[in-house]
């Protein structure tokens, strides 16, 4: 399973997170597997042939991770997985990259507002994160 999760991971970052290189996707790719075995709760989502297409990990009402293969982006699935989050496990806060313009407008549209600002990523590289609350 974590390897078809690694699939949609990358079909999704390769799309959305344009300011990363390739390399800087590999060197980041090797550290997802041990981030999703270490997610209290993370919720799948599989096609009708039950091939996983999207998933987000939730961590005390924090989202955080959410990725939807490209193939399936704009078909609603993110704000469906979104949604139930919210609504059964009270995510209310997340933190999106700066440089990310299309998740940063659709967790607008879904409601969080900007309340902090950081220069760098939690790993320390120089990708500044919006932190946002519902």
């Amino acid at each position: 399973m974590i390897e078809q999760l690694l699939v949609v991971w990358e079909s999704s970052v390769k799309e959305t997170y344009l300011f990363l290189s390739e390399n800087e996707i590999e060197s980041i790719k090797k550290y997802v597997p041990q981030a999703l075995k270490e997610i209290p709760h993370l919720i799948i989502v599989e096609n009708k042939n039950q091939v996983p297409v999207g998933f987000m990990g939730i961590e005390n009402e924090h989202l955080e991770m959410l990725f939807v293969s490209n193939e399936e982006r704009g078909k609603g699935l993110g704000k469906e997985l979104l949604n139930y989050g919210i609504e059964q496990y009270s995510v209310n806060d997340l933190a999106v990259n700066e440089q990310n313009p299309l998740a940063k407008s659709f967790y607008e549209h879904m409601g969080f507002e900007v309340y902090k600002r950081a220069n760098r990523d939690e790993q320390g590289n120089p990708y500044p994160l919006l932190y946002t609350k519902l």
